[in-house]
């Protein structure tokens, strides 16, 4: 889901939200292939320090990402280990599982429930950021799922894994 897509896109975005330390996260549905319990993650030695290590999902070996060291969040909030969840998505065709705190819902925006990012994130680098969603009274940071792995990134991975 690119920036546009986000905020000009159909009139209804379907995102899987979930919670990361205090933070509130939608990651569009069609890239998210499925959402599973913890598991045992396999240590990768001299791997990114944001890797997990690796799982066996149905005969696939996917890395995982730790999406609190990834993004630098910290551990604000309450995590419950029994919430936290692995998201396996699919970024420039190849499948990763982002470990989050917690899943909360479906979230239905419509377009004018979507901002885009502030430009201040723009000149950061922070292209990962797609919008921000207005949910009630709270925000919404949207993933842009492409964009939450550089190349250089997914390349360290590749031989990590």
């Amino acid at each position: 889901m690119s920036t546009e897509v986000a905020v000009k896109g159909a009139d209804i975005n379907h995102m899987v939200g979930f919670t990361v330390g205090k933070e509130e996260f939608g990651v569009d549905i069609m890239k998210v292939r499925e959402i599973i319990r913890m598991v045992d993650i396999t240590l990768i030695p001299n791997a990114p320090g944001f890797v997990e290590g690796i799982i066996s999902l149905r005969g696939l070996v996917i890395p995982v990402i730790d999406f609190k060291k990834r993004f630098c969040i910290g551990d604000e909030g309450e995590c419950k280990e029994g919430d936290r969840r692995i998201v396996v998505v699919v970024i420039r065709d190849r499948t990763i599982g982002l470990i989050v705190d917690k899943v909360t819902h479906v979230v239905k925006l419509d377009a004018g429930q979507i901002s885009p990012p502030p430009e201040l994130l723009k000149e950061d680098n922070q292209d990962y950021i797609g919008g921000i969603g207005q949910v009630g009274d709270k925000l919404l940071i949207i993933l842009n799922a492409e964009e939450l792995v550089g190349k250089k990134e997914l390349v360290e991975i590749d031989q990590a894994a």
